[in-house]
């Protein structure tokens, strides 16, 4: 039986390194720290390293409740904690009183550095108060060089990861819509004001997710729960269906990252 059975020909890629990682500590005896995995990478981490090989995994998002995390493969007698996943938690200052800053502007200006997505953690917010993870690898130069976010500028201040943002968990703005149909080109058009006929274009070009997964098939069917992004759009879950109108369509409610 094909490990890539179940995935993606794109995953396949990533599968390669999981299992040369795997291997890898296997041999040496030693471990391997990754860089931050979307929850999708961490499923297929998590189905590759399994539970009876001599190898084992651990992720760790610098909170409970984490999206993104590191991971670490060790062999059985090592016993990973906390600080082996070296995380740097970052607060931004910035004049709260004259301006806003929103999710997409800081994760716009964190890849704007130039590094990779999977260098950066979680962002967090609570209402003036925006954190952001990175890995302590890149960390001196994202605190030299991130000084603008957007057009605003901020300072950047290191903090113990103790002073994580205690209620930092996914925040929607919330929102009932009706549908007719529940298929994934109706909710897109929905969501983001679009023509079915423009959302088609990103869906055959891999640029639509559903779960983390790319999903290439306009007529997917969405499910409660589903965690949905389009490239340049955010984030977006279809939080509850709350059922079917008169007229046979559906009343859903539906939210965006905040």
């Amino acid at each position: 039986m094909s490990v890539y059975q179940h995935f993606r020909k794109e995953e396949y890629s990533f599968i390669d390194h999981v299992i040369e990682w795997r291997e890898q500590v296997k041999t040496q005896y030693s471990f391997k720290l990754l860089d931050f995995l979307d929850p999708r990478e961490q499923e297929i981490v998590k189905s590759i390293i399994g539970t009876k090989d001599e190898v084992k995994c651990s992720f760790w998002g610098g909170y409970d409740g984490a999206e993104r995390k590191r991971a670490i493969f060790y062999p059985e007698y090592y016993e990973p904690t906390n600080d082996d996943f070296d995380l740097v938690l970052f607060s931004i200052q910035y004049p709260t009183k004259f301006v806003s800053i929103e999710h997409p502007k800081v994760l716009g200006s964190l890849m704007g550095l130039g590094l990779k997505r999977s260098k950066f953690g979680d962002i967090l917010m609570e209402d003036d108060n925006i954190q952001f993870l990175v890995s302590k690898q890149v960390s001196d130069y994202v605190k030299l060089n991130l000084t603008k976010v957007g057009k605003t500028d901020i300072s950047l201040s290191e903090l113990g990861i103790e002073s994580i943002i205690k209620s930092a968990e996914d925040t929607w703005q919330e929102q009932t819509v009706t549908v007719s149909s529940l298929r994934l080109d109706v909710i897109l058009a929905e969501l983001y004001h679009l023509s079915r006929q423009k959302v088609l274009p990103y869906i055959q070009s891999d640029l639509v997710k559903v779960n983390w997964k790319t999903v290439d098939n306009p007529a997917y069917t969405c499910h409660q729960g589903d965690t949905i992004s389009m490239r340049g759009f955010g984030r977006s879950k279809l939080i509850s269906i709350v059922g079917q109108t008169k007229k046979e369509k559906w009343r859903i409610i539906v939210g965006k990252k905040k």
